[in-house]
């Protein structure tokens, strides 16, 4: 599944990364020099808990499902990485092993660098400290925010939240009705529970209360936006 050139569309994604964005012109175009591109399938491993951290990887296309195993047995899906995001950085400076499994979801293409070549761009660009810390508090922030909703946020404006949020990632326009957009990211409704900390049940419940107030569309191929404003409304009705 190797292909060692990214499409035009697969390095747009990558060089229109928000974080990617902020870099040196140098400190980009020693990056994309080292890398290298793979490709999966819808459900294939990319890496598993345990691992290894031998490579730093950025989304190009489709999306990276980091989950991890619950005692039952059961998997549970802790996040969607998307394109133009990098990731597995923090393993790269502790050494420790992955503790997550990460699986393509959908077709996916992801773009590496190895650690060793990780370590000596790190050397000629000390930017990139500085450029990675500002990613790890990015981050924490983003991670404070979820756990101060998931304890202060009714499910209804959590879920709405999601939604957004999905729409601004993976939003593809309805070319019959500009108004409407159709999440891309293909997510069973019980995969949207996971990211919420709640029941299928509940989260059906939800989106047919949405649909019904015209937010939403369900259909069978996925979610489509219909209000993406009142979307926005029902997330900060009660924050």
């Amino acid at each position: 599944m190797d292909d060692p050139i990214l499409t035009i569309e697969e390095r747009e994604a990558i060089n229109s990364g928000r974080w990617f964005t902020s870099l040196s012109p140098s400190l980009r175009h020693d990056i994309l020099r080292c890398a290298f591109v793979k490709r999966y399938k819808d459900g294939d491993l990319i890496a598993a808990r345990g691992d290894p951290p031998d490579q730093w990887i950025a989304c190009a296309k489709g999306a990276v499902r980091v989950s991890s195993t619950a005692v039952s047995g059961k998997q549970v899906t802790l996040t969607y990485v998307e394109p133009g995001i990098w990731f597995g950085d923090v393993a790269m400076f502790d050494g420790d092993r992955r503790t997550h499994d990460a699986y393509a979801h959908g077709d996916t293409t992801i773009l590496c660098v190895a650690r060793a070549d990780f370590n000596k761009i790190l050397t000629a660009h000390v930017e990139l400290y500085e450029a990675l810390m500002r990613l790890q508090a990015r981050r924490i922030r983003t991670l404070f925010g979820l756990v101060e909703d998931l304890n202060t946020l009714p499910l209804r404006a959590r879920l709405a939240k999601q939604l957004v949020h999905l729409v601004r990632s993976y939003g593809v326009p309805n070319l019959a009705d500009g108004s409407q957009t159709r999440i891309g990211l293909q997510l069973a409704q019980e995969e949207l529970a996971q990211l919420l900390g709640a029941s299928r049940q509940r989260v059906n419940q939800e989106l047919k209360t949405m649909e019904r107030e015209g937010a939403i569309r369900i259909e069978p191929a996925g979610l489509v936006v219909l209000d993406r404003d009142a979307l926005t409304r029902i997330s900060q009705a009660d924050s």
